[in-house]
Order: structure tokens, then sequence, then C-alpha cells
């Protein structure tokens, strides 16, 4: 099952007798404030579920894959997402 934004803020509604458009307001502050965090290059923890992190990847060799000319790949940053132990904890079933 995909979970979508809309599936989350109907659960949100429901579980905390708030209207749709309140739930949804709740939904997208907690994303501008997690988007905003990882843009301004920090990395962003949220207790019991887990870390987003900005990595740096370097400048590095790569291919067109339609073409197969070799071409270079700029550095870029990157999102990266490591679980909390106890969220892994519970997705094996050990919790």
């Amino acid at each position: 099952m995909t979970c979508t934004k809309t599936t989350i803020i109907e659960k949100i509604s429901e579980e905390n007798d708030l209207t749709p458009a309140q739930a949804k307001d709740t939904i997208e502050i907690l994303l501008e404030i997690i988007k905003g965090t990882l843009v301004s290059g920090e990395d962003m923890m949220i207790s019991g579920f887990g870390k987003f992190q900005v990595n740096e990847k370097a400048q590095r060799k790569g291919r067109n894959p339609a073409t197969g000319k070799s071409m270079m790949l700029g550095k870029r940053r990157v999102v990266t997402f490591k679980c909390a132990g106890k969220l892994r904890d519970q997705i094996n079933g050990e919790a």
C-alpha cells in the first residue's frame, strides 16, 4: 500500500477530531519545516522514527544510457534516510 499525503490527512483528521482542512494545514506545516531544514543543509532527526540527512556527492564520471557516451556528472546534494533503532526493531517484529 502506498501512503499518500491524502491518506495521512484522513488518518490525522479521524484520530484527532480535526477537520480535513486542519489536518492538511498541520501536515503542510510539518513538511515545510522538514524541507526548510534540509534545504539549509541541516539534518532532521525525528525521535523514534529516523534521521533525514543531507549528503554531498562529489563530481563523478558517468555515461548517458541513451547514447552510451561518457560524461561528467556535477557535484550535488542528496537526502538519505536512516531509520531509528526502535522503528527498525518494529519493522523486524522485535518490539
